[in-house]
């Protein structure tokens, strides 16, 4: 990289400073930028490709608008890198995801330049036109931003938002379709398949290029009406014509990486009121070979080497858990022609790309839509189908009120994998997993499992399938303990198992903390105080024998990586009153994670501040044993 261009981004503190350099200046500038993204991402991991894509259109917006008088709104947040280095926050950027450290994706409380947090897809327009509405209120003449992918599009809410903005005359609202056929897999479904299809095929372009011919040889006004004629043509075949019957001014699509397209289409673009929409071509991962050449593999990365791409690995570590779910279930389809598998825009994220490849009629991939997911496995599950829906925790937030119902309601055998439950670390509070507990044990006839290793997770998704009816497994990020396969075995419904047995107090943990429950009560042990420890397995319905066996401790402690609020330590405190096991020689506490949103930080870092971990569970319960006795009903 050339001193001039150091020189030049050393310059830019904020996007006021950048205003004042030379549109001539701007190719280098973002040449740079790219450059500052791939070195900083290479070291700390993170999104990558999608920020390379967005490198011009991002210095075009902040050189056109006047941000953050203006409101700029990035859809997912995950490209947000590029924008982060221009609004103040370069010299963080080697935090970025870390603890303490800068935002993985855009928030609030980080810059006045993130108007809106994000981190869930599809949000950008309801967001920006809610704030168009603010400004139309207080008679404010900004204008307001929503950059959206086509992969985000997929998604009902972005056309509900659309719907509404487009009978609205009076405000500004300019809608961005960053249009790389790509999400974090490649897009799926009629819009991106239209997308495409309409502006590679040779109608469009003989059209386009056409016209451009005939027209630079024709008197002004002939050219005028050739125009018109042309734009009436080219609305009846290109992707305008829906966002125009939906009320928008629709432009593009424009080469999103061409500052000559670019800055004059916005600058006129800005001189307007009332819904507008435009179309830009981006390339996922531009200006970095490995990023352009497999741009699933690098959406999101861990650190990786800046010359050659080659991405650190853990050689020899256990397979994910992703990686054993995903393998289980090939192994049960093979078993049962029932089996099918649903995701939403992930089949790398959550190992279904393998099922896919084996069982291709078998695997659906629905787009970036969790609600219509869930309604869609209900519907082949009433057709006699046991479809196995794999999502995030935190994603499947946006489906509730369809698993409540369209499946819970209706009793269909539909199972959820969701997968990243618990703190899932860098990616931080939007991503963490840590209320699926707490909002779908309410439901009845609900199960819920969660496994301590990955032979329990083996076991419970052969349960789950067997069971037919509505089942939830929730299993962490990151690797397994590294233990022997066996063949999956189902599990008795509600069925608990004692991993340790002591008598001064028991822990009953759910899930992957049982195992850290486990270390902890060693730890103890050698230190004289006796611990039980009971591996739950079943959220819902819960083992009373077991919790009745544990009762009889002195001290009883739930332990879960979910929210202590209607978790499950809730539910085995319903149980004991409701059972009147809580008195004066019981005492009672809940280990969990407390009513707050957890930062981003390595999963490692954030157990051990949280006391969750072997260490820090030893020390709560020192303290517990050792402090001033309440009784349980009183905690």
């Amino acid at each position: 990289m050339s001193t001039d261009q150091d020189t030049l981004l050393k310059k830019i503190r904020d996007p006021r400073d950048l205003r004042e350099i030379a549109e001539s200046s701007l190719p280098g500038l973002a040449e740079e930028i790219r450059s500052r993204t791939i070195d900083v991402v290479s070291q700390t991991g993170g999104h990558l490709g999608a920020g390379l894509g967005v490198v011009e259109l991002t210095i075009a917006l902040h050189y056109v608008f006047n941000t953050p008088s203006d409101r700029l709104i990035w859809d997912v947040g995950h490209q947000c890198y590029p924008h982060k280095i221009l609004t103040g926050r370069n010299d963080r950027m080697p935090t970025l995801r870390k603890r303490h450290g800068l935002s993985g994706f855009t928030k609030r409380n980080e810059s006045p330049y993130d108007p809106f947090g994000a981190g869930h897809s599809s949000t950008s327009i309801s967001a920006a036109l809610g704030m168009a509405m603010a400004a139309r209120h207080k008679e404010d003449d900004r204008f307001h931003i929503a950059v959206i992918g086509d992969g985000a599009l997929s998604a009902g809410m972005a056309f509900e938002a659309l719907n509404n903005a487009g009978h609205i005359d009076d405000i500004r609202l300019l809608v961005i379709l960053n249009d790389n056929e790509m999400s974090i897999s490649p897009n799926v479904g009629a819009m991106s398949s239209y997308l495409s299809r309409i502006l590679s095929g040779p109608l469009y372009t003989s059209l386009r290029e056409g016209t451009g011919r005939v027209l630079g040889k024709i008197s002004s006004t002939l050219s005028e009406a050739a125009m018109r004629a042309e734009e009436h043509v080219k609305g009846m075949i290109t992707p305008g014509t829906l966002f125009e019957e939906l009320g928008f001014t629709y432009f593009g699509p424009l080469d999103g990486h061409d500052f000559q397209q670019l800055l004059p289409t916005l600058r006129n673009i800005r001189d307007l009121k009332g819904p507008v929409l435009l179309h830009v071509n981006t390339q996922k991962g531009k200006g970095f070979a490995p990023a352009e050449h497999n741009p699933c593999t690098y959406h999101g990365v861990s650190p990786f080497d800046r010359q050659t791409g080659e991405i650190h690995t853990s050689n020899g570590a256990p397979p994910s858990f992703t990686k054993v779910f995903a393998d289980q279930l090939i192994e049960l389809a093979q078993k049962d022609s029932r089996v099918v598998a649903i995701t939403a825009a992930m089949p790398e994220g959550t190992g279904l790309n393998h099922f896919e490849e084996r069982f291709p009629a078998r695997f659906f991939d629905v787009g970036i839509a969790e609600q219509h997911a869930v309604t869609f496995a209900a519907g082949l599950a009433c057709e006699g189908l046991i479809p196995v829906v794999a999502i995030y925790s935190t994603f499947i937030q946006r489906g509730f009120d369809q698993i409540v119902h369209d499946v819970v309601l209706q009793k269909l055998p539909v199972v959820f994998a969701l997968d990243r439950a618990g703190l899932v670390g860098a990616d931080g509070a939007t991503h963490a997993g840590v209320f699926d507990i707490s909002f779908l044990r309410s439901l009845p006839g609900m199960v819920i499992m969660a496994p301590s290793d990955e032979q329990e997770l083996r076991d419970m998704l052969a349960t789950a399938i067997e069971l037919e009816r509505p089942v939830a497994i929730r299993y962490p990020r990151g690797s397994s303990t590294g233990m022997e396969a066996s063949p999956a075995t189902p599990i008795s419904l509600g069925l608990s198992r004692r991993l340790r047995k002591g008598t001064d107090l028991a822990i009953v943990a759910i899930g992957h903390p049982a195992l850290a429950a486990k270390e902890a009560a060693d730890i103890l042990g050698e230190e004289g105080i006796s611990v039980s420890v009971y591996d739950a397995r079943f959220a819902k319905p819960m083992d009373e024998q077991m919790l009745r066996e544990a009762a009889t401790h002195p001290w009883l402690i739930t332990l879960e990586e979910n929210a202590i609020q209607g978790g499950f330590g809730s539910a085995v405190l319903e149980f004991l009153v409701n059972q009147d096991l809580i008195n004066q020689s019981l005492k009672v506490r809940n280990l969990g994670l407390p009513d707050r949103f957890i930062p981003h930080g390595s999963q490692d870092q954030l157990r051990h501040e949280l006391k969750i971990d072997s260490d820090g569970l030893a020390e709560q319960i020192r303290e517990l044993i050792g402090a001033p006795i309440r009784t349980a009903k009183a905690s």
